[in-house]
């Protein structure tokens, strides 16, 4: 019998059969991860080389995990709509927030249409993580066992919240559940309440070589934001990846650093890139109408539902939900419904977020800026080359100059709209200025460069606020005419202990003593009039300025319209003798109450303390603690070191936010850098990196950073790849 034919026939069954790679998704990740390596340092700090981007990626995020996968999960609840299921029904409106903007389906849809090498990355992303979770079993995530590649759509900007947490959920909240807008009382005292809040923001200084003793460019990036907000890391591929600095958890990309080449730093911009528009709202024929120009057209309504942790259980809720072409209704302004309109470029923001990791001078750096979607930073800048420059904002929406931007404008007036993009010539934007120093410390674009600043009069109102504030004053003083630098005299300008919001506060108060003399005041008025305005841990001038200051911005009078230095000024002259004396007799009986006495030295009240890995510290007056004599960002200190919150029965100032990641770079034929963190790398109390690098941090004994793997072997202490368990 002739069996060949029946041979081709089993052939043919073979080729029509589906194709199969017979490998799992665990040996995927394992195959992967042969592909990478990992050398922690003797700080922990983790160097990734990976033979692909994609496989960098997926180390940095599988040793991020290891580091901090608390804050890694906890990024990703929050920005995925899902943070009332582990808080409870008060954080629902965060979440309906977020949800407003950008849902599941939508993000999957961003990750779908983007470009495959991106894909690529996110997929990575997702892989480090998954991976990290199934080879640590005994990690127990709150609620995010799987991680999927369009996550990062929700996060690519670089800032967590960014933009979006500039619209308040307390807003969305009366609006969303009673059709109501905030009383005007309670929209004061949310914005007292933020102006007395430790500064969010940061301070970006470039020096050109004609500064330097080496003739070398450098760059100081001291981001301000809460500790152990960032990671430090570094991350290689063969693929042209060599970035060092921090990184936000969760995101798979250096955020604020270096390369060989290139330095970035962002600070939070005055740039106005968002706007509130009024719609008119009409009700026909059971369809909501929204008036534009001529035409009415019908509002876009949906429903939104949340799940929200109820004891041991979940529950849902549903809210009914709108949008206009300006973008969601969040809140009612003057009794009508609001849009919030802002940049909502996930792709583009999360290539330009990679991208500009890249770049291996100023021509490529420039061109990246042209994808403009690094909406809420400001952009300090240096190079190899030997150049400095500054980006004042990124994503810059033309507006008619004849409406008033600043508040909420007619949305039914076609002329309100935006109209594209500026680009980026248009922009404000400073390159190697003739004094040789560019600094923004979130303040005005118009003394970053000092003379050779940008020019107010050249740019459209909304570009930015002509604000200064005293960090921004405090780094003008200390650049001027002065050169000779060298990276550690750099990190001593960074902290620099004068304090000049003080200068304008203080005198006023001695001065209404002067006038109107208390004895039980006298001795600590003394001690204030011989202040040299400048903090350490042994100034008991320092405590009672602080105090006073901070019971000014709680309990003094404050005339409308006055900036943060106004405000300061006018307190320090023109408020009541008898306003400044009763304040102050208030801080002095409040210290002798709380301590036994007010002669307290200020490292003895202003305390670091690290417990536990818990996102949010329960400080205890009873355990340990070291004492800090920088200070808050509000009264001009560069190093700031200031409190967001404190605990229930706690007396003691206990930091939250401020320096957290800060590195000085200088680029000569190598790249050299010292970095500290708040702490330690680790989130883990029980690693050697929890808190190795506390007393360095305080002083002001920086580390060196080891970027060249030559450099990297010398200070390796563990050599692994993901997966590899002790």
């Amino acid at each position: 019998m002739n069996r060949i034919p029946y041979f081709f026939a089993f052939l043919l069954i073979l080729a029509c059969k589906p194709e199969t790679t017979g490998t799992s998704e665990e040996e995927q990740w394992k195959a992967r991860a042969e592909n990478v390596e990992i050398i922690r340092d003797d700080f922990g700090v983790p160097h990734i080389y990976g033979k692909t981007d994609a496989d960098a990626v997926f180390g940095l995020l599988y040793a991020q995990c290891e580091d901090d996968f608390n804050r890694v999960e906890q990024n990703y609840i929050w920005a995925t709509s899902r943070l009332a299921e582990v808080e409870g029904e008060e954080a629902i409106y965060s979440d309906l927030r977020a949800k407003l903007f950008m849902t599941e389906e939508e993000a999957k849809a961003n990750y779908k249409k983007s470009p495959k090498w991106l894909q690529e990355l996110c997929d990575a992303f997702a892989d480090g993580i998954n991976y990290y979770l199934y080879t640590h079993p005994e990690v127990k995530p709150k609620l995010l066992d799987r991680f999927e590649p369009w996550m990062p759509m929700y996060f690519s900007e670089g800032s967590i919240g960014g933009d979006i947490e500039r619209i308040a959920a307390k807003k969305i909240k009366a609006f969303y559940d009673s059709g109501m807008e905030l009383p005007e009382m309670e929209l004061l005292e949310m914005k007292k309440k933020k102006e007395m809040e430790e500064p969010q923001g940061s301070n970006g200084i470039a020096l050109s070589g004609k500064l330097t003793q080496s003739g070398n460019t450098m760059l100081l990036i001291n981001p301000h934001t809460s500790f152990y907000f960032r990671g430090e890391v570094h991350v290689v591929s063969e693929e042209g990846l060599n970035a060092y600095g921090a990184v936000t958890w969760g995101q798979f990309f250096v955020y604020q650093g270096f390369n060989e080449k290139t330095g970035w730093m962002h600070t939070s911009t005055y740039t106005d890139v968002m706007d509130e528009f009024k719609e008119t709202i009409v009700k026909k024929e059971d369809k909501l109408l929204y008036q534009y120009g001529e035409e009415l057209r019908e509002v876009e309504s949906y429903e939104i539902v949340l799940k929200y942790k109820d004891g041991d259980s979940l529950k849902e809720k549903t809210f009914p939900a709108y949008r206009t072409h300006h973008g969601p209704i969040t809140h009612l302004v003057d009794g009508q419904w609001t849009a919030s309109a802002m940049m909502w470029e996930p792709v583009k923001a999360l290539e330009q977020s990679y991208i500009r990791t890249k770049q291996e001078g100023y021509k490529g750096f420039r061109d990246m800026m042209d994808i403009r979607t690094n909406s809420s930073n400001n952009t300090v800048y240096a190079d190899a080359e030997g150049n400095i420059a500054y980006f004042h904002g990124n994503f810059v929406p033309k507006r008619d100059v004849q409406f008033n931007y600043s508040e909420p404008v007619d949305g039914s007036d076609p002329r309100t709209d935006w109209q594209g993009l500026h680009t980026v010539d248009e922009n404000i934007s400073v390159l190697n200025p003739v004094n040789g120093w560019i600094q923004n410390c979130n303040s005005t674009p118009f003394t970053s460069a000092a003379e050779f600043s940008p020019k107010k009069e050249d740019y459209p109102y909304y570009m930015s606020r002509d604000q200064e504030n005293f960090r921004g004053v405090h780094a003008i003083a200390l650049l001027t005419d002065r050169k000779g630098y060298t990276l550690d005299s750099l990190i001593q300008l960074a902290h620099d202990p004068y304090l000049p919001a003080f200068k304008a506060l203080i005198p006023g108060l001695v001065k209404a003593y002067d006038a109107h003399p208390k004895p039980n005041l006298k001795e600590a008025i003394e001690v204030l009039r011989g202040w040299d305005y400048r903090t350490s841990k042994t100034s008991e001038a320092m405590t009672l300025a602080h105090f006073y200051g901070t019971i000014s911005y709680q309990k003094a009078k404050r005339p409308k319209g006055l900036n943060s230095i106004e405000l300061i000024e006018f307190w320090g002259s023109d408020s009541p003798d008898t306003e400044k004396l009763g304040l102050f007799e208030e801080v002095v009986g409040n210290l002798e109450t709380d301590f036994g006495s007010w002669k307290i030295p200020w490292g003895e009240i202003n305390r670091y303390q690290r417990l536990n890995g818990d996102i949010k510290q329960a400080f205890n007056d009873s355990l340990p603690s070291v004492g800090v004599g920088f200070a808050s960002g509000t009264w001009g200190a560069l190093a700031a070191f200031g409190a967001r919150y404190t605990a229930p029965g706690a007396k003691k100032i206990y930091g939250t936010r401020g320096n957290s990641f800060v590195a000085a770079v200088e680029f000569g034929d190598k790249v050299r850098a010292k970095t500290i963190l708040a702490g330690g790398q680790s989130g883990n109390p029980k690693s050697p990196h929890f808190d190795d690098q506390t007393e360095k941090y305080i002083n002001v004994d920086w580390k060196d950073a080891a970027y060249y793997r030559e450099d990297v072997l010398k200070h390796a202490v563990k050599i692994y790849t993901p997966g590899a368990r002790e």
